[in-house]
This record gives C-alpha cells, structure tokens and sequence, in this order.
C-alpha cells in the first residue's frame, strides 16, 4: 500500500520562504537547492513549481519542499496553490529527484561531555533528524532503527535526538569508559552505511514544533502560550542544545502563574537541572514576562 503524502505549509523566520513539511520523508543523506528551471533539471517537482511565475527559489530536504517567492504576490493568495501542486506530485508516484544521489560525504561522529554526567552528546557533521525525538527504551524506538540499536549495548537506558546530534544517556553502574566507544563506531558505521535513522512513521510521532509533546493530542496553543514558547525557542533552546539537552514547553497556569516543562535529553536528571531552571528560566520568564510569569517547574524533574 502506497503512502498518502499530506503537506503542511509552514512559515519560517524568512517572511519570503516557506516550508511545505510532508508526512514522511522524501530524501535521504542530501540536500538540493535550485535557483531556476534549467538548475532544476534533476527534480520534476521542482521543474514544474518554477512554471508558476512568483518561485524564486526551491529546497528540498529531509522532509519538506521550502520555496521562496517574489514579492509579486502574497502568501495567502498562494499557499493552497503550492500545498495542493506539491501534495498532488508526491502522490503521483513520480520521482523527487531523477538523478543519482551524491556520494555520502565522509561522516565524522565526535563525543562531547554535559553537564549531567550520565549523559554523553554524540555529534556528526550533518542533519540527523527533521525534529527532536526522545525513547526511553527500545519499545519507544520502534520507528527509529538506530536508537534501536543504540538499546542493544548494555547499559543504555534513553536516546534523544535533535537537529546533528545525539545524546545517549546510561545506567549509574556502567562507566564511560565502557561504553563511549562502541556508541561512537555504531553510530558512526550506521550514517556512513546510509541507513535509515528513522523510518516515516517516527514522523507521525514527533513532537510539534509548537510546543505540544509526542504523547500530547495536538494542542490549540493560546497566545500567552505562544508568547512563553517563543521566549523559551529563542533564549533557552540554543543554550541547552550545546549541552546536548532540550527543555520543551508542557503548560502555563495563568492563576498560579506557573510554567511546566519537560527536560528531556541530557537536561532529564541532571543534577544542575534544578539551578537552571530557577535561577536562569524562571528569572528569564519573570523579566521577559513583566511578571505573568513568578514559576517554572519541571514534570519530569
């Protein structure tokens, strides 16, 4: 049974582009950029976008097609156009990309200690995963084939991936030191053979980008919600990524004015977890805030 491909249009930080994410991923270990019809030659799909007169430029990447537009037209007078071209192609059966893809790059895999010392962060030199993911065991990784093996060394007991890396954190009994690097070559070997990190039903799972978790139905946010996340994305997220976390918005109690999240990666556990919250979120949240905000607390803490 064929797959039905659906596309959401998303906007970017780019007013001039915008993301059309599909429900299943569409190529593999590469990327494309093309900047007209005749550089196009190697994807139908894009050949066919650059017939409508306000495509400016194509994208195409793990799961979705981004095109930026001439200001000749606005968005609204178009997104359903470009939704419906894009959906009705992928669903025809024809291919995304005619052409052979490049060869693989040389995959280098390096670890990085966190703050939470039962966590490592395992970086590569390229995109992973589309969106972040996190299994606690290996019946959660059902979609994901690597973390799946990742399960299989003793000793592992939780996965996240985000954006290039993974954080792979163990058992207190086990050291490092038995660990670091049989994880490091099974990573490495597993991006270099080109195998799937995730299958497209992992898509399905992932969390939204708006804030709501994997195990949450997807959640009208309001626009103080959106105003926290948005503070939580811009100051917070870049910081505890480099630490190999993520700390991901869950809800805002506007009586008690009191913030849940969930620390998941090498942010879950960690023994700084709790300075970081109250001292750098929650003092983040009451500034930025003007008050709306006096408390942050941590679901899974």
């Amino acid at each position: 049974m064929s797959l039905n491909y659906k596309i959401t249009p998303k906007p970017t930080t780019n007013e001039k582009i915008y993301k059309f994410e599909a429900n299943a991923f569409l190529v593999q270990n590469t990327s494309y950029e093309f900047h007209n019809i005749d550089q196009a030659k190697p994807s139908p799909l894009a050949q066919e976008l650059f017939y409508l007169p306000f495509v400016k430029t194509i994208f195409l990447a793990q799961n979705f097609v981004a095109v930026q537009k001439y200001d000749i037209v606005a968005w609204d007078m178009i997104l359903d156009q470009l939704s419906m071209a894009i959906e009705d192609y992928l669903n025809s059966g024809r291919p995304l990309v005619n052409t052979p893809s490049p060869k693989p790059q040389n995959i280098t895999v390096y670890a990085e200690s966190t703050p939470n010392p039962n966590t490592m962060k395992f970086v590569a030199n390229r995109t992973l995963v589309p969106k972040r993911f996190e299994f606690n065991n290996s019946e959660e990784a059902i979609h994901a084939p690597l973390a799946q093996e990742l399960f299989q060394i003793h000793g592992v007991s939780a996965v996240f991936m985000h954006q290039n890396y993974i954080s792979v954190s163990k058992i207190e009994a086990i050291s490092w030191t038995d660990l670091i690097d049989s994880l490091k070559i099974l990573i490495q070997n597993f991006i270099t053979q080109g195998k799937a990190v995730l299958t497209d039903a992992a898509l399905q799972e992932a969390p939204s980008e708006s804030g709501a978790l994997p195990t949450q139905p997807l959640i009208q946010r309001n626009d103080q919600d959106k105003e926290i996340i948005a503070l939580l994305e811009e100051f917070v997220t870049p910081a505890v990524a480099g630490d190999g976390g993520y700390i991901a918005f869950d809800s805002f109690d506007p009586k008690s004015k009191t913030v849940r999240v969930l620390l998941q990666g090498a942010c879950s556990g960690c023994p700084s977890s709790t300075m970081t919250l109250k001292n750098g979120i929650q003092s983040l949240l009451m500034e930025m805030t003007q008050g709306r905000v006096e408390h942050v607390e941590a679901i899974n803490a």
